[in-house]
Parts: C-alpha cells; sequence; structure tokens
C-alpha cells in the first residue's frame, strides 16, 4: 500500500483529525487564558465556543475512522450545520482581534449568515427528508444545500475582509480552507472516492488550516505580552523607560559598566509652551526632546522619564565624558526644537547608590536652572559653589 493510498483511508482520516484535535487543544488553552487574563470577555467566549464546536466535529470525524461506526443522518446533519457556524464564528473572532478598533467589523452579517445555515438546513430537509434508512451510511450523506451555502459564506467571508486589512496567514488560512472543502465536494459529488489524490487533500488540507490559525492566535498572544510588558516599563507619552524600570536599568548599568553617570535634564520654561502652543505641541516638543536624549544615551546606556518634563540618562563613562554627552544633548536639543534644557550631572565617583546619584544630578540640575538656564552643571562644580553659601 502507497503512502497516498494509506492516507485517502480511514488511518489518513484519524491522522487528520487527530492532529487538528492537538491543534485546537493548544488554541483552546490559549483562549482560556485569555479569557480569564483579559477584560473583553465575550470575544474570547466566542473563540472558545468556536473551538469547542470544531473539537466536537473533529472528534465525530475520529470516530468515523473506525470500522463500524456511523453517524444517525440527524447528527450528521447537526454537525453539517455546527461546521458553517463554527467557521463564520472563528472567522468573525479573528477578524476582531487583529482589526481592534481600527475597523468598525459589524456583527450583524455574521449573526445573519449563521441564521441562514439554519435556514437553508430546513430547506434541505424539506427538499430531500432524513429517513432511518440513512443512518446506515451516514458518513456518506451530503446535503448539497448546506455544502452549496457553506462555500458562498467562505467567499463572503473573504470579501468582508478586504476592509479589515487581515495578514497574508489569515488570506492564506481561507485558502488552504476552500481548497479543502472544494476537494472534499469534489470527492462527494463527482469522483465518489475514485481519486486517491482528491481525497487526501481532503483530509491533509485541515491540517495546514488549523496549523494556520494556531500561527495566527500564538503571533497575536506574543504581541498582547510584549504590548504589556512595554507598558510596565515604558512611559506611554515618550517611549523612555519609566522612572521604575530606569531605576532598575540604572542598576544594571552600574553593576556591570562602571564607571557610570546620571543626567537629569528639566525642560526650561515648559509650562509657556504649554500656555502658549497649547497641550498637543507641548506633548510634541516632549516627545522631540525625549528622542534626542534617547539617541544621545543608545549604545553607552538607557533614558528615561523621572516625571512631567524632567528626563534622565544612565551612561556609562568608561569611553566618554559626562560633560561632553551632556553638552551635545543640550546642544541638539536647542538647535533642533523650540525649547532649551537645563542639565546637571553626577557620577559614580560621587556616590555608588543610584538613588543619590540621581539625588546629586537633581541639584546640579537645579543650580543650572537658577543661574541662567540652558547649560549644563556637574555635581561636583554645584557642591563646591554652595559650601561657601553655607559657610558665609
Amino acid at each position: 500500500m502507497s503512502i497516498t493510498q494509506w492516507l485517502s483511508g480511514p488511518n489518513g482520516q484519524l491522522l487528520s483529525s487527530s492532529a487538528v484535535i492537538v491543534i485546537l487543544v493548544l488554541m483552546l488553552f490559549m483562549s482560556v487564558r485569555l479569557y480569564i487574563s483579559y477584560r473583553n470577555k465575550s470575544i474570547y467566549r466566542l473563540l472558545i465556543t468556536a473551538i469547542t464546536l470544531i473539537i466536537v466535529k473533529q472528534c465525530l470525524l475520529a470516530a468515523l475512522a473506525f470500522p463500524g461506526w456511523s453517524l444517525s443522518s440527524w447528527l450528521y446533519l447537526d454537525f453539517t450545520i455546527l461546521q458553517i457556524i463554527s467557521f463564520i464564528i472563528i472567522n468573525f473572532v479573528f477578524m476582531k482581534l487583529y482589526t481592534g478598533r481600527s475597523v468598525q467589523l459589524k456583527v450583524i452579517p455574521f449573526i445573519i449568515m449563521s441564521m441562514m445555515t439554519c435556514v437553508i438546513a430546513g430547506i434541505q430537509f424539506a427538499i430531500a427528508p432524513l429517513t432511518m434508512e440513512t443512518a446506515i451510511r451516514s458518513q456518506n450523506l451530503t446535503f448539497p444545500a448546506l455544502d452549496f451555502y457553506g462555500i458562498i459564506v467562505i467567499f463572503m467571508i473573504m470579501l468582508d475582509t478586504r476592509s479589515a486589512n487581515m495578514s497574508s496567514k489569515y488570506y492564506a488560512s481561507l485558502i488552504v480552507f476552500i481548497a479543502s472543502e472544494l476537494a472534499r465536494l469534489a470527492d462527494a459529488y463527482v469522483f465518489h472516492g475514485s481519486l486517491i489524490w482528491v481525497i487526501s487533500m481532503s483530509q491533509l488540507l485541515p491540517i495546514v488550516y488549523y496549523t494556520l490559525l494556531f500561527v495566527l492566535l500564538f503571533e497575536w498572544v506574543i504581541e498582547r505580552l510584549l504590548y504589556s510588558y512595554q507598558s510596565s516599563i515604558m512611559d506611554g507619552l515618550t517611549g523612555l523607560y519609566n522612572r521604575r524600570h530606569f531605576y532598575l536599568k540604572a542598576e544594571q548599568l552600574l553593576q556591570s559598566s562602571k564607571p557610570i553617570a546620571v543626567l537629569f535634564c528639566d525642560i526650561d520654561n515648559f509650562k509657556k509652551v504649554n500656555d502658549t502652543h497649547g497641550h498637543y505641541k507641548a506633548d510634541g516638543v516632549l516627545k522631540q526632546v525625549a528622542e534626542i536624549i534617547k539617541e544621545e544615551s543608545s549604545g553607552i546606556g538607557s533614558a528615561g522619564r523621572y516625571g512631567g518634563e524632567e528626563l534622565l540618562s544612565c551612561i556609562s563613562i568608561k569611553r566618554v565624558k559626562p560633560e561632553i554627552v551632556a553638552e551635545s544633548i543640550r546642544r541638539r536639543i536647542e538647535q533642533e526644537t523650540i525649547v532649551t534644557i537645563s542639565v546637571g550631572f553626577s557620577t559614580s565617583k560621587e556616590s555608588g547608590d543610584i538613588p543619590k546619584m540621581i539625588k546629586q544630578a537633581d541639584e546640579a540640575m537645579y543650580h543650572s536652572k537658577t543661574t541662567g538656564k540652558n547649560k549644563v552643571t556637574p555635581y561636583k562644580a554645584a557642591a563646591s559653589r554652595r559650601k561657601p553659601l553655607a559657610q558665609g
């Protein structure tokens, strides 16, 4: 017996259904985790429902692969209806997941398609009533009206995705699914089991289809995890590390790359920018300043947002001088934006404690701010000028 002959028989069906069930169980596990973890319960509930229906369908197909097993004609009709409805639901879910709020996906067409499935099934029953005799060969039953409608549903969903701008993997999955269905229908209505390769296609292509769906869901979960992680460490407006994560990055840099310096930057007259140009323009300026600090820190350290218009940079000073980096930041901001900044910096020579270094850099920045603005002050200079005043 050749591989093609083996795949076209009951063993091929058992292999196909078993592989699909494994894939679907993994998808179901991810769906349950999403349902537990996120707020949008309804969409994940639909996903769980669709996957469960498809698992039931595949279990029935696997059962039919065993000699002597058959389905009643009524159960097979229900099975065909659920196959179409589950396909509609799972495609709606994936379109909803990948488009989010960017596209106003209308649920009504999908509800109508699902309701029409039941209507077509009623028409099918009216045309050809099911009898007990058909139960003997239930696995060979065909429902022309439902099968034809199933193909229409696929094309309707493909047309509906034009406005959704889905990924290439999603379109590939639809193409694979329609090829699988056409092979199944060709075998059932035209070739009647005479072409082995057609049977093999109808049994193997579902594995490819559900594998593509699994990859789509897996990629979406990874994107969500990355987004959640980035949200926990990044400032939403500037794209810099938030204060908590900046402290962590600075500690890591201190442990791995002594000596280091902390630069404390404050935008001069930022309130005036807000009052004069509005919050939208002020936010844009803040983003520009943050991007410059991030670029100047790249490769030698990290940048973060301390709060408001106060931004931080932590850099290794093994090969660069902190005053040169600070002056480069100050000069670029003066030349490339409509604002200036006051900068202060402290090094690990003054303190080996990150919070204390930030405090010292803040004091140095305050000295820049109170002595003319738009300048760079090292902590040593600010401290030495403060001591005589304290003695006096």
